[in-house]
């Protein structure tokens, strides 16, 4: 049975983390394992090499485009005795919002919660392997993870009020590994500083992904976090994607789900 809440009923430590024999040395290697993410499945050493093995996670803290951030402190256990926290190159927040269906939502801000905030491989594994899957959520909920300079994942913060983002459509089925797919290509620095953030709603005939840009003006890097979009999602190239700006959707003066539920292009994936 789906459960309401983000967290699972048991820690799946099978998703995040493992102890492996190096072959020949009898030396045993701590390792964080992705079985949808980094490298379809394989293993990527929790250690300063992963930016440079994976391509995926970059552990530079310089940034210029945030303000600056200050670790996290929220969740900082490391993986099998491993002491030493491997940051990211910036810090992230998840939140979460959730609605019973059928029921109006008059402030959609009143409702997110913060789940925590993580600033190292570590601590993002750590969070990421006891939330719930998008597939066991139920409708209507929002998974949101955004800079932590963003101080409230919402159009009008003003990190986000002069941006807006591309919105991916899906059938169901599909959501669990893209979600994946996404969140690390966001805080691994696939999309440098152009993303703020990104949204995954789940709803009842379908989940909905959202990527959400700094500048809706720059068309230039629009057009390029879409070219990146396609790629980390491996969506094929007639894949149709629709973008919003922020103020738009202000003008419109309807809700989040509103705007996510009633675009003219309607996507449905297939993985094959």
């Amino acid at each position: 049975m789906a459960s309401n809440g983000y967290f699972s009923n048991h820690s799946q430590q099978a998703r995040g983390a493992s102890t492996v024999v190096t072959p020949g040395s009898g030396s045993q290697t701590t390792t964080l394992i992705s079985p949808m993410g980094i490298g379809r499945g394989k293993m990527v050493p929790a250690l300063a090499s992963v930016a440079r093995r994976s391509g995926r996670l970059s552990l530079s803290l310089a940034t210029d485009k945030f303000p600056a951030d200050k670790p996290s402190t929220t969740i900082s256990t490391a993986p099998l005795g491993d002491k030493t926290p491997h940051p990211l190159r910036s810090t992230w927040v998840f939140w979460f919002h959730h609605r019973p269906p059928g029921n109006k939502v008059t402030n959609y801000e009143d409702g997110i919660r913060k789940i925590a905030s993580f600033g190292s491989v570590e601590s993002f594994w750590s969070i990421w392997t006891h939330l719930q899957l998008p597939s066991r959520l139920t409708p209507t909920t929002d998974y949101l993870l955004f800079h932590s300079g963003v101080k409230r994942p919402v159009w009008e913060d003003p990190l986000n009020i002069t941006g807006g983002k591309w919105i991916i459509r899906l059938r169901k089925g599909f959501a669990d590994r893209m979600w994946e797919d996404l969140v690390i290509a966001v805080i691994g620095d696939q999309f440098d500083d152009e993303v703020c953030g990104c949204v995954l709603s789940v709803r009842t005939g379908e989940d909905i992904m959202s990527v959400w840009t700094r500048d809706g003006n720059d068309q230039r890097a629009i057009d390029g976090i879409k070219a990146t979009i396609m790629k980390v999602l491996n969506l094929p190239a007639s894949t149709i994607m629709e973008y919003k700006s922020n103020n738009d959707s202000l003008h419109d003066r309807g809700n989040f789900r509103h705007h996510l539920s009633t675009h003219q292009h309607h996507i449905h994936h297939d993985r094959t």
